[in-house]
């Protein structure tokens, strides 16, 4: 008998795919936000971690793995479309094609770096929520989903700014850049804590889940394992 996806699981699947997508086109607009210049990326990306934290802490970390690929695979399908649809001419009378391409047109080096910084930093995410969750034997999820979220965001900006800037701005610069986005990222999920802990736990009790990770494989390449 094949596996059911209950409602839940699959809402929270649709969100982190559409948040991931719309924080890599919302990157294209630098905003201000307290005298801060950041991306407005910013505004929904730490979403996706959160969402992360959700599924790994009530499903476990195979169906958080499975979540991470589709999100990347959706992500580069868009990206992709975007690529062709820039490369295609424009009608001559259409006014939008320089706005267009500055969105859609993203250099491969944003991409590849993009990219990456997303599959490393969720698979660390969801591994330190899932260990951390055996080995405290479900207890201090606040804790638990802080310190996943600042593991993952600082191995996303690690490596998403070096490889997407580097060489291009200054690295004191990058310095400064990276760490405020570490910083403002985990005080996103800090600041709606109390709402993600309400989730969780409306969750299990509508779906009757409640996984703990042992005896598993980490290998984030065993998408059918399910």
């Amino acid at each position: 008998m094949k596996e059911k996806v209950s409602v839940p699981f699959m809402l929270l699947g649709i969100l982190f795919n559409v948040c991931l997508i719309a924080a890599n086109l919302l990157e294209t607009k630098v905003i201000q936000v307290g005298g801060l210049s950041v991306t407005a990326g910013l505004l929904v990306f730490p979403i996706s971690y959160i969402i992360n934290d959700c599924i790994a802490e009530v499903w476990g970390f195979k169906k958080a793995r499975l979540i991470i690929w589709s999100g990347f695979a959706m992500n580069f399908f868009v990206v992709a479309l975007g690529l062709i649809a820039v490369a295609i001419p424009a009608a001559p009378f259409w006014e939008g094609e320089e706005h267009f391409n500055f969105v859609f047109g993203m250099a491969p080096r944003i991409v590849c770096a993009s990219m990456i910084a997303f599959l490393v930093g969720s698979f660390l995410n969801a591994y330190v929520m899932s260990r951390m969750k055996v080995a405290s034997g479900g207890r201090n999820f606040s804790v638990r989903a802080i310190w996943s979220t600042v593991v993952g965001e600082t191995a996303d900006s690690l490596i998403f700014f070096p490889i997407a800037f580097g060489g291009v701005i200054a690295w004191r610069e990058l310095m400064i850049m990276m760490g405020l986005q570490i910083v403002l990222k985990s005080m996103y999920e800090v600041i709606i804590l109390p709402v993600t802990i309400r989730v969780v736990k409306v969750i299990k009790r509508i779906d009757g889940s409640d996984v703990y990770d042992t005896d598993i494989s980490y290998n984030v390449l065993k998408i059918k394992d399910l």
